[in-house]
C-alpha cells in the first residue's frame, strides 16, 4: 500500500503508516531496527532496492531521506516536507518512508526523522554516497548505534579512509571493508590449515580501490610482516599472496566470481569467491550493532600514509608506515598494450 503526503509533518506521517498497517491487516509492529538512508534523487532507487532486500532478513522500518535544499534563495528559505509511506508487498518485510526536505528543512533532518523512530529499538544510519567528515558528530549520526559509510563511492576513495581513521566512533563501519569479509575469512581458514610462520604478503587490486588498501593494512597489522600493494586491472582484489618457508598460499580471483586457492602440499582447489551486491553488504552489517574492533585497528593502522601514494603500489611495514613501490609489475593487459603501443610507433 502507498501513501503520498504532501507539505506533511512527522506526526501526519505516524498517523500514515498506522492507517496503512489497519488496512492491510498487520497492525502489529514485528520490525527489529530502523534503517536511516541518506542520499539524494539519484541514488535512492538503488538505495531503496538494496535495503528492501536486506529487510528480508531485518525487518526494517526504512526512512529514506531526501535533501533538496534548492538553488534560488526563494527556495533555500521555504521549508517544506514531502513523503510516501509504503507498507505490505511494496517495502519487503518492514515498512518504509520516503522522505523529501526542502528548503531550510534539508538543514535540520534530525527533527523530522526522530519523531519517526521505532521505540526501544537500535537505529543504524547508511549514507550510500559522499559521508560527512565525521558521522559520529553529524546530527542523524548521532541518533544512531550504527553508522555505515561508503570510501569507494567517494572522489577520493583513500582520504576517505583517512577521514575515516580520524574521526573513528565506536559504532562505525565502511563497506569497503564489509567487501574483504570473504577474503578475510578465506585466508583465515588457509592458515588454520597451514601453521607456518609467514614471511611477507602481496595484495594485488584495481588503483584507488579502498577494500584492497583495507586488506592490506588488516595483514600487516594482523601479521606483523610487511604487506606489498600491487596495482592490477580488476575487477576489485584480484589475488593475495602469503609467502611461508615450505611455499607460499596464494588466493587469486581474476574474474570477480570465482577464486584458486593455492596451498604448499595439497592440490589446487577453487572456491566461490564473488563480489557481491549491496544488499548483501547492508544485510551483513545488520547482524551486529556492536562495536567492530578490528576494523577500528586496521583502518586507524597506517592509513594516513596511505594518502601520499594514493592508488598506487606500496609496501605495507609491519610498523604502518608505507613505501611507495619503484614500479608496480606490469599486468598482462598492460603488456600488451605497450606492445601495441610500440608496434604502432615502427
Amino acid at each position: 500500500m502507498k501513501i503520498d503526503l504532501t507539505d506533511t509533518t512527522s506526526s501526519k506521517i505516524n498517523a500514515g503508516l498506522i492507517q496503512a498497517r489497519r488496512a492491510i491487516g498487520t497492525p502489529a509492529v514485528g520490525m527489529v531496527l530502523t534503517l536511516v538512508i541518506v542520499t539524494d534523487e539519484g541514488s535512492a532507487y538503488d538505495s531503496l532496492k538494496a535495503a528492501t532486500e536486506a529487510s528480508k532478513e531485518h525487518p526494517s522500518r526504512i526512512l529514506v531521506v531526501v535533501k533538496r535544499p534548492g538553488r534560488s534563495p526563494r527556495d533555500r528559505a521555504m521549508a517544506r516536507l514531502d513523503a510516501e509511506v509504503l507498507v505490505g508487498s511494496e517495502a519487503g518485510t518492514g515498512e518504509t518512508v520516503m522522505l523529501r526536505l526542502h528548503g531550510e528543512l534539508a538543514n535540520h533532518a534530525e527533527s523530522v526523522v526522530l519523531p519517526l523512530l521505532l521505540p526501544d529499538a537500535p537505529v543504524v544510519v547508511w549514507w550510500p554516497d559522499d559521508a560527512p567528515p565525521n558521522a559520529a558528530e553529524d546530527p542523524l549520526g548521532r541518533l544512531a548505534q550504527r553508522r555505515i559509510t561508503d570510501s569507494s563511492a567517494s572522489e577520493d576513495p583513500v582520504a576517505a579512509l583517512g577521514h575515516r581513521a580520524e574521526s573513528y566512533s565506536p559504532g562505525d563501519t565502511d563497506l569497503a571493508w564489509t567487501r574483504i569479509t570473504p577474503w578475510r575469512s578465506m585466508l583465515a581458514a588457509a592458515l588454520d590449515q597451514k601453521h607456518s610462520k609467514i614471511t611477507e604478503a602481496v595484495v594485488d587490486g584495481e588503483a584507488y580501490n579502498p577494500s584492497t588498501e583495507l586488506l592490506a593494512l588488516w595483514l600487516a597489522d594482523r601479521l606483523g610482516v610487511p604487506v606489498e600493494r600491487r596495482v592490477s586491472d580488476g575487477p576489485g582484489i584480484t589475488a593475495t599472496r602469503l609467502s611461508t618457508a615450505d611455499g607460499d598460499i596464494c588466493l587469486d580471483r581474476a574474474d570477480g566470481r570465482l577464486a584458486e586457492l593455492a596451498m604448499p602440499g595439497q592440490p589446487d582447489r577453487h572456491v566461490a569467491l564473488k563480489r557481491r551486491e549491496t544488499s548483501e553488504l547492508i544485510a551483513e552489517e545488520l547482524r551486529r550493532l556492536d562495536p567492530d574492533d578490528i576494523y577500528r585497528s586496521t583502518v586507524q593502522f597506517g592509513v594516513k600514509h596511505l594518502i601520499s601514494n594514493p592508488g598506487g603500489a606500496e609496501t605495507v611495514k609491519p610498523d604502518g608506515t608505507v613505501k611507495p613501490a619503484d614500479k608496480a609489475p606490469a599486468t598482462p593487459a598492460k603488456k600488451a598494450a605497450a606492445a601495441k603501443k610500440a608496434a604502432n610507433a615502427k
